[in-house]
């Protein structure tokens, strides 16, 4: 493994200027760069074709409407050919049943964004709970995390005049009553964390100039950030603030009147109110009332005494060696625990029954991944149910806490062929000998075919687990041509738990590359692949994933697509939300942790062309408005190993933020781009 270059200070950096957004200098340098990658790749043969396939897909009036209830109405937001930004819509459940819904408009986006002369991209509308005909539509300008916030009236379908409204920024909003919200946003010089987001948390009532809302809480200028919000329960209604001090660090405060009370919960766990009950989840071991609590489990006990001193919970989950909690659902009467087990989902229900909880497992149809989430915010006992797999298409559900009993709502069609495909899961040994499974989908003759293109995808960070699921696109654009198409559950995920993920944090991030090396070895051990047929794919921390793996190991692929990526870790926690995950990668400023970060920082470690060995053909992708992971670690890498002589495309969308792009036409074209670029280098 070369060593970094920890003598280069950021300041000398020659390629700075690329981090400058709007510069024209940047923006001629990406023109430039859009125009090679665009003139190769779009000239494909296959381009065109390919892109007017995902276009297809994409726009399907067959695509599942996935909604989500409110005061009786079913929501779902909505894009196809004709709603190129999207339409808001509501309808009934016995109109949703049918085969053919008739939906009514709530908000055109396009229509909207005409009068308005904006690029808005929807962001997500909360609700008045549990009833109220208001709530806060947020818009964002080409899909960026900074959004304007507007109150709107449900009842008449318009934003009400005089009513809520903030501008841009990164704000966090939440209903208290019809005429009052907890609010976070930029409120002037200092009123934001290092990290970019709320640091102030106000109440803020109608009527009243912004300026002069009160303020409930402050958080420190290095924490990440701070919200508050009101539990709507009925009987039950809490108000709460949270402190986020880092990305797995937390205080939770209860709001009485203008007191916060602490909840004495673990820094590291999770906690939420569940009525009568709070419910903990534990990301450390704890010791706690003459118990040894796991890390991983899941705990509840009863609200007030827990506040008031009383430690007597009870284990609704507790992991196993190849299990782990992977989601929960609210229901009105019950806890749905979604959990993992050997990265295969299963689903228990948990009822509190004159005051204990009991556990049912919930029989389910065969599938390998599942979703679950509540019908309501607050008042019924059902829950939407999704299952699918590699293969099988998503089939939606409605289903009833207590029973096994549900009713199948939509399914997807197929959209690809998948004649012929099996899935397989195999492990491969990480030099540490801990044994890191993955699964490969495939031509069941693939092992009498020999080595086949092989697209290896992975994210390793964040406790985000990668499960089976349908990839419309990836099957479309890949499976049915023959490639083989590799999902790699490696640690930093979640796949088994906190202890997964903490294996890879900080100082310990080579085991999350060492783990993708192993994949990548272990499929050409096998047979089912070559170095040279081998494609690398991730993005975000997944960007980072591949582009540390591909500085490493170059001899070990033959193309990368770095998507949306950090690269620069020396000045990542420098660039807007960068430093909100120093949790996971630690502060580079502190000498000790910039030793065992400037050993895999791709940017650092590029070595030139010249110094022997085969290295990959890189496709850079990125958006102008990403205002999470800058544009410019992309940019930069891309500049940096141009310089040094290696084969690079890049290609920057100027809308879409960390998506990387805002509507079905700019997704189509940029997985067609991509998915062209890995046709041509691995030969399928």
């Amino acid at each position: 493994m070369p060593t970094p270059s920890q003598t280069v200070a950021p300041d000398s950096d020659p390629y700075l200027w690329l981090e400058e957004v709007d510069g024209e200098r940047a923006r001629d340098w990406v023109r430039a760069q859009n125009g090679l990658a665009e003139g190769e790749l779009e000239a494909d043969p296959g381009f065109a074709v390919l892109r007017t396939r995902l276009k297809g897909i994409l726009d399907s009036t067959d695509k599942i409407p996935y909604p989500g209830g409110h005061a009786g109405l079913l929501y779902n937001f909505w894009r196809d050919a004709v709603h190129v930004r999207g339409i808001w819509r509501r309808t009934t459940l016995e109109e949703y049943r049918q085969a053919a819904p008739g939906w009514e408009t709530v908000i055109d986006l396009d229509l909207l964004a005409g009068e308005e002369g904006e690029n808005w991209v929807w962001g997500g509308a909360s609700f008045l709970e549990p009833d109220g005909e208001r709530c806060m539509v947020s818009l964002s300008r080409g899909g960026g995390d900074a959004r304007v916030l507007r109150e709107f009236d449900l009842s008449t379908c318009r934003f009400v005049e005089g009513g809520f409204v903030l501008e841009e920024a990164k704000s966090d909003v939440a209903w208290i009553d019809r005429d009052t919200l907890f609010v976070g946003t930029d409120f002037g010089p200092g009123s934001m964390t290092d990290s970019g987001y709320p640091r102030i948390v106000k109440r803020w009532r109608r009527g009243q100039p912004l300026a002069e809302a009160a303020t409930v809480y402050e958080a420190q200028r290095d924490d990440l950030s701070a919200s508050g919000w009101r539990d709507a329960t009925p009987g039950f209604e809490r108000d709460f603030v949270q402190r986020q001090i880092g990305f797995y660090s937390s205080e939770l405060f209860v709001l009485q009147g203008d007191t916060l009370a602490k909840v004495p919960k673990p820094e590291d766990a999770n906690a939420f109110a569940l009525r009568s009950q709070i419910v903990i989840e534990l990301r450390s071991d704890w010791e706690t009332g003459g118990r040894r609590y796991p890390q991983g489990a899941l705990l509840a006990t009863g609200f007030d005494a827990f506040l008031a001193g009383a430690r007597d919970f009870q284990l609704l989950f507790e992991p196993g060696p190849g299990t782990s909690l992977d989601g929960l659902t609210v229901t009105r009467d019950a806890l749905l625990l979604t959990l993992l087990d050997n990265v295969s989902n299963r689903l228990v229900e948990q009822r509190l029954v004159d005051g204990r909880w009991q556990a049912r497992d919930v029989g389910l149809p065969g599938s390998r991944a599942v979703e679950t989430w509540a019908y309501d915010a607050v008042g019924s006992n059902r829950y939407f149910l999704t299952v699918n797999g590699f293969l099988e298409p998503a089939t939606l559900y409605l289903a009833e806490a207590g029973s096994d009993t549900r009713e199948s709502l939509k399914t997807l069609p197929a959209f690809f062929d998948a004649g012929g495909l099996t899935v397989r899961q195999f492990t491969a040994a990480s030099p540490d000998g801990t044994r890191v499974p993955y699964f490969a989908v495939m031509k069941e003759d693939t092992a009498l075919l020999g080595p086949t293109p092989t697209v290896l995808y992975g994210y390793g960070g964040f406790e985000v687990s990668l499960k089976p699921a349908y990839g419309a696109i990836s099957g479309a654009a890949w499976l049915e041509r023959g490639g083989v198409y590799v999902l790699a559950n490696i640690r930093g995920g979640g796949e088994f738990g906190p202890r997964w993920h903490q294996a890879a944090l900080k100082e310990n991030r080579q085991r999350a590359f060492d783990d993708f090396i192993a994949v990548a070895e272990d499929l050409v051990a096998r047979g089912i692949t070559t170095p040279r047929r081998l494609g690398i794919m991730g993005g975000s921390n997944g960007g980072l994933l591949v582009g540390a793996v591909m500085v490493q190991r170059p001899e070990l692929f033959g193309a990368v697509v770095c998507q949306v990526p950090l690269l620069d870790m020396r000045r990542y926690h420098r660039l807007l939300a960068g430093a909100s995950w120093m949790g996971e990668y630690g502060d580079p400023d502190i000498p000790a942790q910039w030793e065992a970060i400037g050993r895999y920082s791709p940017y650092q470690n590029v070595r030139r062309r010249t110094e022997g060995g085969h290295w990959p053909r890189v496709l850079f992708t990125t958006s102008t408005r990403d205002d999470r992971v800058h544009p410019g670690h992309a940019r930069k890498m891309a500049a940096r190993m141009r310089e040094y002589g290696h084969d690079v495309l890049y290609w920057e969308n100027t809308e879409g933020g960390h998506a990387g792009a805002a509507d079905n036409a700019q997704i189509a074209r940029m997985w067609a781009l991509t998915w062209t670029f890995l046709h041509r280098q691995l030969g399928l």
